[in-house]
């Protein structure tokens, strides 16, 4: 692509978007470091976890990769977006006894929203970041999200809700390689995060212990409360429905030869529903706050639609509904698609959309209907 102006880098202060960068640097372009600052670094518990993305020390070291590379950085002052677009969802998901990913909010707000405006106010053309994904544009004119060449590291499902005007401004320099090349590039240009050890855990909680987050935050999703068996009959207590997931097997504290997982969460209720394996099956789900890459379908298609990050690819019908929706139908069943979670549609390496589970429309296992 042409050289452009200036191109504003999303750097976390890991190796990923350092060696983006890195990369964008070296080709000629105009580059602009920014790290939001979306948390506070410091504090009463829950305190940030030691290697986040979003705190002092990430900021630090994204200014050491920038220095290295002879490039500016700036810290974008975004803590109050964070809190009501991010946060506060998240919480009141767990209160609502869903199982949120917070990654996708921050993308969709944050990243490719404050920060993407905050790029194009100071002149910046693209906004790069260091996602396992491609984007290419096709000869009918359109732009296309592409997973990632490095399978175990592909991101393209937390990118699912960015629109043509999105893409058309995003660079992810990244989508053609490899963890192992990442860092042998960032190695050799020593770069000062080269061996940073890779975050897998939510940004803003310490400890990986979102219970207690969610806890201070919302008290009554941490209220203990019965767990139910699907004939309605008590056969144990929890310790709060923010603990627990559809399809968990672990952490049940339910004796007994039977193997029990979490096949529902009532908050209603204040309860957790167990049952065998085979009664997290589904055959139908809703999704809502649906987004389409090359817009929205005029009616039904096919697709291969994953229910969990990095998780299997099952063939299904996707039909549009009003409002934003749309009925996700398994050619096979799919185990203990979660309410909070993404439904991401692909049709072979491209990405098509997503939207948001809501809720489990029909049961494989169970008589059907939810």
């Amino acid at each position: 692509m042409p050289k452009s102006p200036c191109i504003l880098v999303a750097m976390s202060g890991g190796v990923d978007s350092s060696v983006a960068a890195l990369l964008l640097a070296r080709e000629g372009h105009t580059v602009l470091g920014a790290t939001m600052e979306t948390w506070c670094p410091s504090g009463p518990p829950p305190a940030t976890r030691r290697g986040g993305c979003c705190n002092l020390e990430a900021a630090r070291d994204a200014a050491a990769v920038c220095e290295r590379l002879g490039v500016p950085h700036q810290v974008v002052g975004l803590r109050e977006a964070f809190e009501q677009e991010v946060i506060a969802p998240f919480v009141a998901d767990y209160g609502r006894g869903r199982t949120p990913n917070p990654c996708l909010n921050c993308n969709r707000y944050l990243k490719w929203g404050r920060l993407a405006a905050w790029a194009q106010a100071r002149g910046a053309t693209h906004l790069a970041t260091g996602h396992y994904a491609r984007i290419e544009r096709g000869a009918d004119g359109q732009f296309h999200l592409l997973r990632g060449v490095d399978r175990a590291k592909d991101q393209s499902y937390a990118l699912y809700m960015l629109r043509q005007g999105h893409l058309e401004r995003t660079l992810l320099p990244l989508g053609d390689l490899t963890k192992s090349e990442v860092r042998r590039l960032a190695a050799e240009a020593g770069l000062p995060v080269a061996g940073r050890a890779e975050s897998q855990e939510i940004c803003f909680v310490a400890d990986d212990d979102h219970f207690a987050f969610v806890s201070e935050r919302r008290p009554e999703a941490a209220t203990p409360g019965p767990i139910l068996n699907l004939a309605g009959q008590e056969v144990g207590r929890h310790r709060g429905i923010a603990a627990y997931t559809v399809g968990q097997r672990r952490g049940l504290g339910l004796g007994g030869p039977a193997r029990h997982f979490v096949v529902e969460i009532d908050a209603a209720r204040q309860a957790v529903i167990v049952g065998e394996e085979a009664d997290t099956e589904a055959r139908e789900v809703l999704v809502e706050e649906t987004s389409y890459t090359g817009g929205r379908p005029t009616g039904a298609f096919e697709a291969e639609v994953m229910t969990r990050y990095r998780g299997q690819l099952v063939p299904a019908t996707v039909v549009p509904q009003p409002e934003g929706r749309a009925a996700v139908r398994f050619h096979d069943t799919q185990r203990a698609p979660a309410p909070g979670q993404a439904a991401v549609f692909y049709r072979g390496e491209e990405v098509l959309g997503g939207g948001i589970i809501a809720a489990v429309v029909a049961w494989a296992n169970r008589g059907g209907a939810a």
